[in-house]
């Protein structure tokens, strides 16, 4: 039976991208209607990725503290242990509050909410084809595809989400394995590796560059890896991962060099696949209104993120740039504050990035390799943890922060931070660069003492040569 609604704006995806999109939307008096096939809203980010794995994260770094972190702040902790079951059920329960806020949201602005999987049969229609909603027809003035991405597959490992694993099946282990293999040395690798490893697993991580984190500063990746390594964590760089062969209980990999090589068999308990992530696309319809992804799966868009079709438009994941859930909603707030008539902009110069590991590692802006690269003439500013007053009280020492600044007008370029909190003191910079500002701007900008973020401010001071405690 079909039942037929008309909105302004069908949204097909309910993650971060499309239901901020959608929120915006009613505020500006959009009617507005989302179709989400998941049933639950939030999308891979709040149900299988970023809030599942920062709990965890976090649970675990409190184990690590415990273990090894303050007996140097004398304080005495017998006989730390795991309650695996709580804590795998406060990652659930953290999940689970927050989908059900953003359905209460939804309610809230009077968002329409539709279960099913969406798919696109003209410029103006959108059908249900499955789930709890299936058989219903929406018509729309515009659609919004924010359907986001998917795991990347690996030629010859076939993931079974039991003993090989993707980032969805190595946030519902049904215990510590002893060994695991992390395919992967990026965000996603280094982050769950790191889970694991505080949790107990022997962690080796199987990366093809010869460096970890590929586009971050290069002098953060060294960083990292040394810090990482100090933890436990072990690494194989430069090698590629050329089949694998699973029993019920573990996996063996054949490894090879990229440079050329002797092959070399590694067997582990649990294998993670984490080589980065696609568009998802897949039964969308695209081929009813002529949209074709380009070479790399994407979504070109124009300058307000309508596709190649007149009507439909596309955000996050699907379209070209960095896969961040954050990028998604600017965007979805940017593309329907263009459909209401605003003029809104999103500046892709200074999106952030983090890496929640611990320390952690921040970045935002342009990095030192990719000055060079393009030949741009720049300063370098840099200013250790070590240095810092509140870092030394409260131990946490390992890092820096790194600015980059034009060296004709002093324009900060780019900001690099490895150390404690890096995924908050970014924003100092992120703000700054928005506001283009100088490296000037932030060393004669008050910053209190004693707090982490004076490193930012020494730094800036750095570029002109001209530190403080250091």
């Amino acid at each position: 039976m079909s039942d037929n609604k008309s909105f302004d704006l069908v949204v097909i995806g309910g993650g971060p991208g499309g239901y901020v999109a959608a929120i915006r939307a009613a505020q500006l008096g959009l009617a507005t209607a989302v179709i989400e096939k998941r049933g639950a809203l939030g999308g891979t980010c709040l149900n299988v990725g970023c809030i599942p794995s920062k709990a965890l994260l976090e649970s675990s770094h409190l184990l690590e503290e415990a273990q090894h972190g303050m007996a140097a702040h004398g304080i005495l902790v017998d006989k730390v242990g795991v309650d695996f079951k709580a804590m795998m059920g406060r990652k659930d329960k953290v999940v689970g509050d927050l989908t059900q806020g953003i359905a209460f949201l939804f309610k809230k602005n009077k968002v329409a909410y539709f279960q099913g999987t969406g798919q696109i049969v003209d410029n103006e229609t959108v059908s249900v084809s499955d789930g709890p909603d299936k058989g219903t027809t929406l018509t729309a003035d515009s659609i919004l595809i924010a359907t986001g991405s998917e795991v990347a597959p690996l030629n010859g490992v076939d993931i079974d989400e039991k003993v090989i694993v993707s980032s969805t099946g190595a946030l519902a282990l049904g215990k510590v394995p002893k060994t695991m293999i992390v395919i992967g040395a990026g965000y996603i690798g280094l982050e769950l590796g790191t889970v694991w490893r505080r949790l107990g697993a022997d962690v080796t991580v199987v990366e093809f560059l010869d460096r970890i984190l590929p586009g971050m500063d290069l002098d953060v990746a060294k960083q990292m890896q040394r810090t990482l390594k100090r933890q436990g964590l072990k690494f194989k760089l430069g090698a590629k991962v050329t089949g694998a062969e699973k029993t019920r209980r573990s996996a063996t990999l054949t490894v090879e060099p990229v440079a050329g090589g002797k092959a070399e068999k590694m067997k582990a308990d649990a294998v993670l696949v984490s080589i980065g992530r696609r568009p998802y696309v897949a039964g969308l319809g695209l081929e009813n209104v002529g949209i074709t992804p380009n070479a790399r799966g994407f979504l070109d868009v124009g300058a307000n993120f309508q596709t190649t079709a007149p009507n439909i438009y596309a955000i996050g994941d699907v379209t070209p740039g960095p896969m961040l859930a954050h990028k998604a909603e600017e965007e979805g707030v940017a593309c329907v504050e263009y459909l209401a008539g605003q003029r809104p902009h999103v500046n892709y110069g200074v999106i952030p990035g983090v890496v929640y590991t611990w320390p952690e590692a921040a970045s935002v802006g342009r990095t030192e390799e990719e000055l060079k690269t393009d030949g741009v003439a720049y300063r370098t500013g840099k200013f250790p943890f070590s240095a810092n007053s509140r870092a030394r009280a409260a131990g946490d020492m390992d890092g820096f922060v790194k600015i980059l600044a034009d060296a004709a007008n002093d324009r900060v370029l780019g900001v690099h931070i490895i150390g404690p909190d890096a995924g908050t003191l970014i924003h100092e910079a992120v703000t700054a660069m928005e506001f283009g500002a100088s490296a000037e701007d932030i060393a004669r900008t008050c910053h209190a003492h004693p707090t982490l973020n004076e490193a930012v401010k020494e730094a800036a001071l750095a570029v002109d040569k001209r530190t403080i405690n250091m």
